[in-house]
C-alpha cells in the first residue's frame, strides 16, 4: 500500500536508493562530473545521507554516459536534503552552463532483490 506521498506504508522511514542516470554529451563529461562534486559535497553532510557514487561509462556509445547512485535513510530525508535551496540553484545552474542540454532521469527505489557473493 502506498500512502498519499508516494512512500510504501510499511515502512516509510526505510533506507531508498536514489538513482540519476544522465543523458550528456562525451564532451561534457569532465566539466558535469567536477560541478556534481561540488554539488554531491552539500549532500554528503545532510541528514539521512549514507553514500553516493558517480559511475561513468566506459564507452562512448552509452546512452547514459553517467549513473549516480546514492543511499538515504529515508525517502523523506532525500526529499529535505534536495529541497535546500542551495543545492536546486546549483543544480540548476549546472544544466544552464552546459554547451549541450543535459538530461536527467532521477528516481527513488526500494530494493526488491539483493544478492551477495557466497
Amino acid at each position: 500500500m502506498t500512502t498519499e506521498n508516494g512512500l510504501t506504508a510499511d515502512a516509510p522511514q526505510s533506507p531508498v536508493t536514489f538513482i540519476n542516470v544522465f543523458e550528456i554529451a562525451a564532451d561534457e563529461l569532465d566539466a558535469f562530473i567536477e560541478k556534481w562534486e561540488q554539488r554531491a559535497r552539500l549532500m554528503r553532510d545532510k541528514p539521512g545521507f549514507i553514500d553516493s557514487r558517480m559511475h561513468r561509462a566506459r564507452s562512448t556509445d552509452s546512452r547514459f554516459q553517467l549513473v549516480n547512485v546514492s543511499h538515504w535513510e529515508s525517502q523523506e530525508a532525500w526529499e529535505t536534503a534536495t529541497a535546500d535551496p542551495d543545492f536546486a540553484s546549483r543544480t540548476r545552474a549546472a544544466r544552464e552552463e552546459s554547451r549541450q542540454p543535459i538530461t536527467p532521469n532521477p528516481a527513488v527505489y526500494d530494493v526488491v532483490v539483493e544478492l551477495t557473493a557466497p
